[in-house]
């Protein structure tokens, strides 16, 4: 029986994924994994850039993908559909990943991957510690009234309701302010952030040059807002793994300096 086991575990996987990047790399026994995608290099989206210089290196086509002889290839749902449809036509196992919504989600996909590559013992231990943390940081949050918060990006853009950022800011002992007032997702106008006027205002990190994009960051009721408290996301927020717990201590810290801040804090 160990042998029909081992005979139904990929040999040679292959990510085409940023999230299912970072999955693999973290629960793929020694040389499973061949290669991840080129995004996974970029250290302001992916948290394990540095060990994803370790892999063979693909563009996500279909032939180069190929020409890597995989027996699995892990992406995600919105990974270019002809491309899938590709690999599947040459015959090659193609599983993709739902995005995170939650952190119940996290879990889902930890075990998720683990059951793809044949690494389920290694994915339940994986989850247990990032329940075991999680449920720490919970214990350790400040207590009393929930600053409110807002998540503004590029363009304006916000995560409300149903989000991963939503669950990362409760758990951190924050409220999200435009999730409170209906928003789901998508573009906040500057007039709405100014009425929701959040505690504390939580933007990602630039790109070298600037965009216009970003200027609306640069704006005074942004920046005048920002001066009552703000906080910073980065890689740790893209993707549904147990790095989503950095974001989480981050966002305590910023609780603690803002709370630190108050006028009442020295009562």
């Amino acid at each position: 029986m160990p042998h029909a086991v081992a005979a139904q575990t990929p040999q040679r996987v292959v990510s085409i994924n940023l999230c299912t990047d970072q999955l693999a790399m973290l629960l793929a026994a020694e040389d499973q994994l061949v290669s991840v995608s080129r995004i996974a290099l970029d250290p302001r989206v992916s948290p394990m850039a540095e060990e994803a210089q370790a892999y063979i290196i693909n563009a996500g086509r279909a032939e180069e993908v190929h020409a890597l002889t995989p027996d699995l290839v892990v992406a995600g749902v919105y990974t270019s559909r002809d491309t899938i449809a590709m690999l599947r036509r040459l015959g090659i196992e193609v599983q993709q990943f739902d995005i995170v919504h939650s952190l119940d989600d996290v879990r889902e996909r930890i075990l998720e991957m683990g059951k793809a590559l044949g690494q389920e013992a290694r994915a339940e231990a994986m989850v247990a510690r990032f329940d075991a943390d999680l449920a720490q940081l919970k214990e350790t949050r400040q207590g009393g009234d929930a600053p409110r918060a807002a998540l503004y990006y590029a363009n304006g853009y916000t995560s409300g309701a149903k989000s991963l950022a939503t669950d990362i800011l409760n758990a951190a002992g924050l409220r999200n302010a435009p999730a409170e007032a209906g928003y789901d997702w998508g573009k906040l106008p500057l007039e709405m952030l100014a009425m929701l006027d959040p505690d504390i205002v939580i933007t990602a990190r630039r790109y070298p040059g600037g965009s216009r994009a970003e200027e609306v960051m640069d704006h005074p009721v942004a920046r005048g807002l920002r001066g009552q408290g703000a906080g910073m996301s980065d890689q740790d927020w893209v993707c549904g793994t147990p790095f989503v717990l950095r974001a989480v201590r981050d966002m305590a810290e910023a609780r603690r300096a803002y709370d630190a801040g108050r006028p009442d804090a020295a009562e």
